[in-house]
């Protein structure tokens, strides 16, 4: 039974949700970073990631480039996506200060429902902006990484651009791993290294960790504790920012509805790796692309969704804090 057992379709299935996975991760960071130090559930993070989403389309029509215009040169194509790594994490980042400053922060010391609800609101705000700005069918977006890096056994005299994108394995590798899943894994691995380093060693990031373990006290030692939050959200939507470019051009659709699904693998990721812990969020990213990816193929799509969610009932039934969380007293 072994021998016959399709083995590259099993590696190429991991590989797949490897990189789907640390997309997810990167935008589950979003939620447990805000989680970790306020211990709010910002439900708007996902649709925040959306709206990121229409902005690299906008970007990307700014350059000529809203349809796939195979003609459109290399350094064209640079500029765009180079414009849209910039510009996109800026605008989610400003955009999530400005969510925390008008809406969380007055409900700092209010019951923990108000904020929550609140958070429910703000998404319900942020996807109907999404509605009008893309409206409501699916838009599809230009594959450029093709473009860029077209696979050689799809070119031919009828279609000299094509639509594919390259093994980097090579044309007759059984597996795929092409310029797309390397530009996924690329950009997330050093962000997510660079944002634990960042937490673990620099000023803000011992400030961040004092004002999550006990806010009173990091106040009592000097610590603007508002700043903290404020930079928390600003990191947070940038890292929103950046994973809507990289979905983007790894997906290739974009709607006012991906932020609610997209969302909630992320924030399901982030309860399974242990929410409040990087490394968790990173973990559980992993693992539920992986269980996404071979859930559908072994599977079958449609239950895909059931399969995530009774991993995670398993998973919390034996580690409630997660699979990196770590039990701790309930502030008060």
């Amino acid at each position: 039974m072994l021998e016959s057992f399709d083995w590259n379709t099993l590696i190429q299935q991991c590989l797949n949700g490897i990189t789907f996975g640390a997309l997810l991760a990167l935008i589950a960071l979003g939620y447990t970073m805000v989680y970790g130090i306020v211990e709010l559930i910002n439900f708007a993070h996902g649709d925040l990631f959306m709206l990121g989403s229409f902005l690299t389309l906008t970007i990307v029509g700014w350059f000529g480039l809203a349809a796939a215009n195979h003609t459109a040169s290399t350094a064209v194509i640079v500029a765009a996506l180079a414009t849209a790594l910039i510009a996109v994490p800026i605008f989610c980042a400003v955009l999530n200060l400005g969510i925390d400053r008008i809406i969380y922060k007055p409900l700092r010391q209010a019951p923990k429902l108000a904020p929550l609800v609140s958070a429910i609101g703000v998404s319900f705000v942020l996807m109907n902006i999404g509605l009008f700005w893309g409206g409501a069918q699916d838009v599809n977006f230009p594959d450029l990484v093709a473009i860029l890096f077209p696979d050689p056994a799809a070119v031919n005299d009828s279609a000299p651009a094509a639509t594919t994108v390259r093994n980097l394995l090579g044309v007759e590798a059984a597996l795929r791993f092409t310029a797309k899943d390397a530009l996924v894994i690329g950009v997330t691995v050093p962000l997510m290294v660079a944002l634990s380093l960042f937490v673990r060693y620099s000023t803000l990031g011992k400030a961040m960790r004092a004002t999550a373990q006990n806010p009173v006290a990091a106040r009592l030692m000097g610590i603007d504790t508002d700043r903290v939050i404020g930079a928390t959200f600003v990191i947070g939507g940038g890292l929103a920012g950046f994973g809507s470019v990289i979905y983007c051009l790894y997906i290739n659709t974009v709607s006012y509805q991906m932020g609610f699904q997209n969302g909630l693998y992320a924030f399901t990721a982030a309860v399974l790796g242990g929410i409040g812990n990087i490394s968790g969020a990173v973990l559980g990213g992993l693992v539920i692309g992986l269980v996404r990816t071979l859930g559908s193929a072994y599977i079958g799509e449609t239950w895909v969704g059931v399969l995530i969610f009774t991993v995670l009932i398993v998973i919390l039934v034996f580690r409630p804090s997660g699979l990196l969380g770590s039990r701790v007293p309930e502030k008060v």
